[in-house]
C-alpha cells in the first residue's frame, strides 16, 4: 500500500491540451494521428538560431570547451538584450523595462501567479482571467493555492469572439477584487485579436481599481487584420496616467521563433520592485536553460528591418492555412461555428448548433483511442483540444464543452486533411451516439481534462 497523496495530486487529469496525445500514445496499432490538439509548432527556427545550434562548440561559444555551467538566475545578459530588441523591432520602446530569462513563458506565468495573488484564506486577491483563457494560468494557480475568477467571452454565430461590456468587466473587477487582469492580445485559445483601443481600455481599469496588467504576448506579431501589432508596451502615462510601473509581460521563444522545445520565456516588466521580488523568487529554480539562452541570443545580431520581414513571412504562412481551413471546415460542417482567424495558431470550432449535448473531450478521447478514417487507404485519425478545459466554469454552465481548438502547427499537406478528418469522424460519432445519454457511449474514459 503506498502513502497517500496530496489532495492536488489525487485530483490532478492532464491537460486539455495533452489529454488527446497520452490517449493516443496507449493505442497500439498503425493508425496515424494528425495532431492539432498542441501548439507544438512545426517550423524550423531562425536562421540565426539554427546556426548557434550547430555550432555550439565553435570558438566563442560559452560551450567550446564541452562545459554546461549554471548561468545568472534571471538569465545573461545577452539573452535578456535579446527580448528587448524584439519588442523594439516591433515598434515598442524598451527604455525602464526589467527582463529576466524564464524557462518558457510557463515559468514566467508561475512566477506571475505566485507574485500577483495570494492564498484565498490569506485575503490577498485572486487573478483575473478572460474565459476562454489558457490553460496553465488555472493550474498553476491550482498549484500554489492562489484563487482565479473569471469574466467570460461569447463565440457568437458569426464565429467572432466578444468581451462584455466594460461596465460588466468593471462590476466583476469591484465584486473579487482581483490583484491583476491576464490579457493574452494574441489569443490562445480562441484566435481574437484585442485591437490596441481595447488595451488601453482595459489598462484604465486596472488603475482606477490598482490591479497589476498582465499582457502574455507570446504570439506577438502573429496577427492576420489589418493594423499594427498591439501590445501593453504601447501605452503611456499620457494616455493611461499611472500605468508605469503596473505593466508585467510574457514573451517566448516558443511562436514567433519556432523554437517550442528551446523553454525559453521572457518576464518583462516596468517595475523595479515586481523584477527584484521575481528575480529572489526564481533563484529557487537556479537558472533556465544555458543552452537555450546562448541559441535564442543570436536574434541580438539580426537587424530590426531582418526580424519583421521574418515576422512578415510568418504571417503570410500561417494566414493562407487559417484561411483554407476556415472556409473549408465550414463549406463540409455548415452547421459549425468556426470562430475567426484574426491571430495566433488556433481556431474554435463549436458544434453546439450540430449536437446540442456534443461532449467535446467524450469525442476526443474516442478519436485519440479508437476511431479511425482511411486516407489513402491508411488509417487516421485527429487529435484537437477539448475546450471545456480553458473556462473556469462549471460542467453545465461551460459552453466548451460543444467547442475544440484546432492547431494550426502541422505540415500544410497535413493541415489540409484536418476539415475532412473532423468532418468524417464527427458523422461517425453522432452516427455512434445518436439516441445514447451524454457519457453513456465513453464509459471507461478518465473524467474531463483538467487545466495544466
Amino acid at each position: 500500500m503506498s502513502p497517500v497523496l496530496s489532495e492536488l495530486f489525487r485530483t490532478r487529469e492532464p491537460s486539455a491540451i495533452r489529454v488527446a496525445g497520452l490517449r493516443f500514445a496507449e493505442r497500439g496499432d498503425d493508425t496515424k494521428a494528425v495532431n492539432v490538439a498542441i501548439g507544438n509548432v512545426s517550423l524550423p527556427m531562425h536562421p540565426a538560431m539554427i546556426e548557434r545550434l550547430e555550432n555550439l562548440r565553435a570558438p566563442g561559444s560559452p560551450f567550446e570547451n564541452g562545459v554546461v555551467a549554471y548561468t545568472a538566475t534571471g538569465g545573461t545578459p545577452e539573452a535578456n538584450r535579446a527580448f528587448l530588441h524584439v519588442l523594439a523591432s516591433s515598434g515598442f520602446d524598451p527604455e525602464g523595462i526589467h527582463c529576466q530569462i524564464t524557462q518558457g513563458g510557463s515559468e514566467a506565468m508561475e512566477l506571475i501567479v505566485a507574485g500577483v495573488c495570494g492564498p484565498p484564506a490569506s485575503g490577498e486577491r485572486p487573478l483575473l482571467l478572460i474565459d476562454a483563457a489558457y490553460t496553465n494560468y488555472t493550474a498553476f494557480a491550482e498549484r500554489l493555492g492562489r484563487a482565479t475568477v473569471s469574466i467570460t467571452r461569447e463565440l457568437g454565430e458569426d464565429g467572432q469572439f466578444t468581451l462584455p461590456d466594460l461596465e460588466d468587466i468593471e462590476r466583476v473587477i469591484v465584486r473579487e477584487k482581483p490583484g491583476a487582469l491576464v490579457v493574452i492580445p494574441y489569443d490562445n485559445p480562441t484566435g481574437q485579436f484585442f485591437p490596441q483601443e481595447s488595451l488601453v481600455e482595459l489598462a484604465r481599469l486596472c488603475v482606477k481599481h490598482d490591479l497589476w496588467i498582465v499582457s502574455d504576448e507570446a504570439y506577438r506579431e502573429l496577427y492576420y487584420v489589418e493594423g499594427e501589432a498591439c501590445s501593453i508596451w504601447a501605452i503611456g502615462e499620457d494616455e493611461v496616467p499611472g500605468i508605469r510601473g503596473r505593466r508585467i509581460g510574457i514573451d517566448s521563444s516558443s511562436k514567433v521563433w519556432n523554437a517550442c522545445g528551446l523553454r525559453i520565456g521572457g518576464l518583462l516588466t516596468d517595475s523595479a520592485e515586481f523584477h527584484r521580488r521575481a528575480t529572489a523568487e526564481h533563484t529557487a529554480s537556479l537558472c533556465p536553460s544555458a543552452i537555450g539562452q546562448w541559441i535564442f541570443a543570436a536574434l541580438n545580431d539580426v537587424p530590426a528591418a531582418e526580424l519583421r520581414a521574418w515576422y512578415a513571412r510568418q504571417r503570410d504562412y500561417y494566414r493562407s492555412m487559417l484561411h483554407d481551413f476556415t472556409s473549408r471546415t465550414r463549406e463540409l460542417l455548415p452547421d459549425a461555428i468556426v470562430s475567426s482567424p484574426d491571430a495566433a495558431l488556433y481556431s474554435v470550432v463549436d458544434v453546439r448548433r450540430m449536437a446540442p449535448d456534443f461532449d467535446a473531450l467524450e469525442f476526443v478521447l474516442w478519436c485519440a483511442s479508437e476511431a479511425s478514417v482511411a486516407i489513402a487507404g491508411e488509417p487516421h485519425t485527429l487529435l484537437v483540444a477539448p475546450m471545456a478545459g480553458f473556462y473556469d466554469l462549471p460542467a453545465d454552465e461551460n459552453p466548451g464543452r460543444t467547442q475544440m481548438r484546432i492547431a494550426y502547427v502541422v505540415p500544410p499537406a497535413d493541415m489540409a486533411k484536418v476539415p475532412d478528418l473532423l468532418a468524417a469522424l464527427l458523422e461517425q460519432w453522432l452516427e455512434r451516439t445518436a439516441g445514447v445519454g451524454r457519457g453513456a457511449a465513453s464509459r471507461g474514459t478518465s473524467g474531463r481534462a483538467r487545466r495544466a
